[in-house]
């Protein structure tokens, strides 16, 4: 999740643990500790690839931060014996611990058992959502105006929680909603994920992969009976499998799980991850290699420029969450003309 949001929960559980002995400054404490395991965005890797696949890597392992928490409990305790060290050491576990958790609800990746197993990743939360942050922001408000009655950040705590259960029981009704149509399409057993689009859980996006070709739709809550919209996007089975003889290739197919997209241009061979942003504005594309007449040369890879976003796709974002669209087309990010589909 973004830094305001890990700072938000780090200060409403560390006012929950000790804010009626340390008042304010436990507030301080708690949103400090909440943005630590991020600071490991400031190392460089080497390579494109290798810092986008180790962020939510070591520091984010729910192995480290456990160790980490007793040392970072201590200088707390020797800073403010007010409580106990066993009182420091739930405060800061408990921030440490929960910063990745919340992590692996989004798509990015979160490596919990690093050095062990893959990255985690639940896709049921956008990495920006107000109405998990809103309920945070608003219990420390009222905590640092009745310091005394540290109640109000529990409720918030709760709130946020409840709506984390929410986006894992409202991707459940979208996965079931689309399992018709992918079954259509011959894609029933095909790799798939299932992802909130930008700011909300009211509308959803679904990617299915395949060797030749991936599947895009966009449906929500307010869609009533509208018929889903499939897009087809090719895929190039052979630069995948030129891909995947590149080391840096191996690493990004493993931390995205193959949901990525290649192609050559020029003399370039491209990956892109499909799950971040949607087709047109995907943020993460990267070049891997160059091709020398029939060979291709392995290079250490850099990542190219962002796409810049339209100012109507957020209008256009608006239109298909609230239902006033019925149809986004993700190739063009447009809405079609009324009664059109997609090309």
């Amino acid at each position: 999740m973004d830094s305001i949001t890990q700072a938000a929960l780090g200060a409403t559980i560390a006012g929950a643990v000790a804010g009626r002995t340390l008042g304010r400054s436990a507030l301080l404490a708690g949103a400090v500790l909440g943005t630590l395991p991020d600071l490991d965005v400031v190392i460089d890797y080497g390579t494109a690839v290798a810092n986008f696949t180790q962020h939510r890597g070591f520091t984010h392992s729910l192995f480290i931060l456990a160790l980490l928490s007793l040392p970072l409990a201590w200088v707390l305790w020797r800073w403010k014996p007010v409580i106990s060290y066993q009182r420091w050491l739930a405060l800061t576990g408990l921030i440490l611990l929960t910063h990745p958790m919340l992590d692996a609800f989004t798509t990015y990746g979160t490596q919990l058992f690093w050095p062990l197993g893959p990255p985690i990743a639940l896709n049921s939360i956008f990495i920006i959502d107000p109405l998990y942050t809103l309920p945070l922001l608003a219990a420390i408000a009222c905590f640092l105006v009745r310091p005394a009655k540290p109640g109000s950040l529990m409720a918030g705590l709760s709130v946020s929680t409840l709506y984390l259960v929410w986006t894992l029981a409202a991707q459940q009704v979208i996965s079931n909603r689309v399992e018709p149509a992918l079954a259509d399409a011959g894609l029933a057993d095909a790799p798939r994920m299932v992802q909130p689009m930008p700011f909300n859980t009211i509308l959803w996006r679904v990617t299915v992969v395949s060797d030749d070709r991936r599947v895009e739709m966009v449906t929500g809550f307010l869609d009533g009976d509208s018929p889903l919209t499939l897009e087809s996007f090719p895929r190039d089975p052979a630069l995948a499998m030129q891909a995947n003889t590149l080391e840096e290739g191996q690493r990004l197919a493993w931390f995205t799980d193959g949901f990525l997209h290649y192609e050559q241009v020029d003399d370039l061979l491209l990956a892109t991850d499909v799950r971040l942003g949607v087709p047109g504005a995907h943020p993460f594309t990267f070049v891997l290699a160059r091709y020398n007449g029939d060979a291709l040369e392995p290079a250490p890879s850099y990542r190219q420029d962002r796409p810049a976003l339209r100012r109507e796709l957020l209008g256009a974002l608006w239109a298909r969450l609230t239902g006033a669209a019925p149809v986004l087309c993700l190739a063009s990010l447009e809405l079609p003309p009324p009664g059109e589909g997609c090309s």
